[in-house]
């Protein structure tokens, strides 16, 4: 088990799968209990099997982020069983391919909903809650692809910069009820939004084992990361070992963005 940091701490978690999944994990070894929100049933029971192995105060509910009244109940739900919230985490996403030609208003309009109104209504619901606790930590998992992208992914970039943007602008509004809010941008890191990235790139009979060897040789280590190094970072910035930092983002990308596309 990990050092109880978290003990006596609520926190609320949104995606369970790939970092999400990981990051509600991490929080609940080190004490917290834990509200993890997922639409992906196969998903949600997985994670449901490994809180209950793993003896974990970890509740796992069944709620489209997007939505503000799913949203609102999972919280009044977690408060009411803790006492309140200390935690939020959200890492729920959605990663359409396409250009803005190509991809059509719903899509763009879905994947903003989720990516980025998600965050929106954690907080409209969250942040009182924590205030009334006295503070707390407000995690946004983006990517690294707010600060730099490939073709072909508009959608997705747009709500990965706009997390950047939503993050600083929550951090000087919440700083004086003592809420930190930070995000975390990472590379490519072992998730069902990469195996996706593989099979688009590579055919649905990708092996996605060369597949991630090629992706991981693009970051100077080497390598992909894992959703478990990502809830790491995630996990210091909800602690009280962050404790001055808020309004930054924090990339955890193997060096991919220190690097030139020239040799």
């Amino acid at each position: 088990m990990k050092d109880q940091e978290f003990a006596g701490k609520a926190a609320l978690v949104t995606g369970t799968s790939g970092i999400g999944r990981a990051s509600a994990i991490r929080l609940a070894e080190g004490g917290a209990t834990v509200m993890c929100l997922g639409i992906d049933e196969g998903a949600n029971d997985e994670l449901r099997s490994i809180a209950t192995e793993g003896r974990l105060s970890l509740l796992v509910r069944k709620t489209d982020v997007s939505v503000a009244g799913e949203v609102g109940e999972a919280i009044d739900e977690i408060c009411a069983s803790a006492g309140g919230l200390d935690i939020i985490v959200n890492s729920a996403a959605i990663h359409p391919y396409g250009t803005a030609v190509t991809t059509d208003a719903e899509t763009f309009a879905r994947c903003m909903a989720v990516n980025v109104g998600s965050i929106h209504l954690t907080a409209h619901f969250g942040v009182p809650h924590m205030a009334r606790r006295g503070g707390g930590a407000i995690v946004n998992i983006s990517s690294v692809q707010g600060h730099a992208c490939q073709k072909g992914v508009a959608a997705y970039v747009a709500s990965k910069g706009a997390i950047h943007a939503l993050t600083r602008a929550m951090a000087l509004d919440h700083a004086a009820e003592g809420i930190r809010v930070n995000s975390v941008s990472p590379g490519s890191v072992r998730t069902p939004i990469l195996e996706l990235a593989a099979r688009t790139f590579d055919g649905e009979g990708a092996d996605l084992g060369e597949v991630f060897r090629r992706f991981g040789a693009a970051h100077p280590l080497g390598r992909i990361g894992e959703p478990q190094e990502v809830a790491e970072m995630v996990a210091y910035l909800a602690s009280d070992r962050a404790a001055f930092c808020t309004g930054a983002d924090f990339v955890i990308d193997g060096g991919l963005t220190a690097a030139l596309g020239v040799a």
